[in-house]
């Protein structure tokens, strides 16, 4: 039953399942008062029944023009059609024999309804409103079936329908909810796993690219290096060699990381300490950018220290250098980053003053690699695939006053007695 509510509509499948329960009904009738010759009151039944139709069509007609485009319908909406069956069948419960009709124990079949459908308080009302017309159909019962042992006999029956009732929703209910568990925690484990391997897949292309250019930049410096010795006060030359060199300590920074990463070394770093480093690599690597610092909690920052690894400065800086083009799009050279302990969480803020987030790109940033033409989707979803392998998160929204914010919230690792300040920490 579970997996028919998930394959369509529910709203569709509670619909359908009324109307096939239309039809039986209407055999019914008809096979009890021709076949077996019992004298059922043809009026009230068929009324009901009429009723049910109209009831069932309009649904259809409401729910297929307004809400059953979307795939899961609301529980309001579910609670309605529901109660309307729990309604019909005791109406028609009533007038064709009440609590001493067979088939009185099918009003347990909306509760299995709503136990896979419904939330545990809608599914209370549910509940109640069954046993309640239950317990109607019983107290209306005339007096003269009541002879005898009967009495007790429906007593019984009474108790017994409110066992089961219970027993369905309790045990339905929980069965329920413990496969949409499993299911949703299936799909977060495939998700997350497709993920791992996509940043593999870039982490593999990174390392080839990397040993690619490990010899054509050797060349260059030995082609540099004699240069300085024929023009050895040439700036031009000089510079080169700055950036080559530059170059070659990227190289073996990113091997160092890689096999860090490898091995899965965590370390533990003082809050402060990678906040200063953070804000010293954007100011020596973008002079011309303008910073605006705030570290709401400088000596709870310097007292608590959180777990990291080589990725994760990296990660950070690439998410201030997608801040700082965006700003330079909207001709705009502010920047603003911001520290903070909050709940037992290092959350590091960054606000650039660019044009800031569509909806379409909140909703993928992060979740997959995506295009952007100032870099933001490669960039964003490796930094969130390293915070996700330090516990952390990466939330992306748009400032009231313009501009995008990235805050990234890390847990708390432990207090001063623990802290390893930012020399013993090496980031690529």
């Amino acid at each position: 039953m579970p997996q028919f509510f998930k394959k369509t509509s529910q709203i569709q499948a509670i619909i359908a399942l009324r109307s096939v329960a239309i039809a039986i009904q209407l055999l019914l009738i008809l096979f009890v008062n021709l076949g077996l010759a019992y004298d059922l009151p043809w009026t009230p039944l068929v009324s009901v029944i009429s009723l049910e139709i109209l009831f069932t069509l309009s649904s259809y007609v409401y729910y297929r023009h307004n809400h059953l485009s979307e795939k899961k319908a609301s529980q309001k909406a579910i609670l309605v059609q529901i109660c309307a069956d729990i309604i019909f069948l005791s109406l028609l419960l009533f007038f064709s024999g009440g609590a001493t009709n067979a088939f009185v124990s099918l009003l347990l079949i909306p509760i299995a309804i709503a136990a896979v459908t419904l939330t545990p308080l809608l599914l209370t009302i549910v509940a109640f409103l069954a046993i309640a017309s239950y317990s109607i159909l019983l107290w209306s019962l005339p007096m003269s079936v009541m002879h005898g042992n009967m009495q007790g006999h429906f007593i019984g029956m009474g108790i017994n329908f409110l066992f089961s009732t219970l027993v369905v929703a309790i045990v339905v209910g929980k069965m329920a909810r413990s496969i949409n568990q499993q299911e949703l925690a299936i799909a977060a484990y495939r998700e997350n796993l497709l993920k791992q391997e996509q940043v593999t897949s870039l982490g593999v292309a990174s390392a080839q690219v990397t040993h690619q250019l490990a010899t054509p930049i050797a060349t260059v410096q030995l082609l540099a290096d004699e240069l300085s010795e024929d023009f050895p006060d040439n700036e031009i030359v000089m510079d080169m060699q700055s950036q080559l060199t530059r170059c070659k300590e990227s190289l073996s920074d990113f091997r160092a990381m890689v096999f860090d990463i490898k091995e899965q070394v965590i370390k533990a770093v003082n809050c402060q300490a990678l906040f200063n480093e953070i804000t010293d690599n954007v100011q020596v690597n973008n002079p011309e950018v303008s910073l605006q610092l705030q570290n709401l909690n400088d000596e709870d920052a310097e007292n608590f220290t959180i777990n990291a690894d080589a990725a994760l400065l990296p990660a950070i800086i690439n998410l201030i250098n997608n801040a700082i083009r965006a700003s330079k799009a909207n001709n705009s050279k502010s920047l603003s980053l911001t520290g903070q302990i909050i709940k037992g969480n290092w959350q590091f803020t960054i606000r650039d003053y660019g044009k800031g987030f569509t909806l379409k790109k909140l909703n993928e940033l992060g979740v997959k690699p995506v295009n952007s033409e100032q870099g933001f989707g490669m960039a964003v979803f490796l930094s969130h695939a390293s915070l996700e392998r330090l516990g952390g998160k990466l939330a992306l929204t748009n400032h009231q006053n313009g501009g995008a914010l990235v805050t990234l919230s890390l847990p708390i690792l432990s207090q001063k007695n623990n802290v390893i300040h930012n020399k013993e920490i090496s980031y690529a």
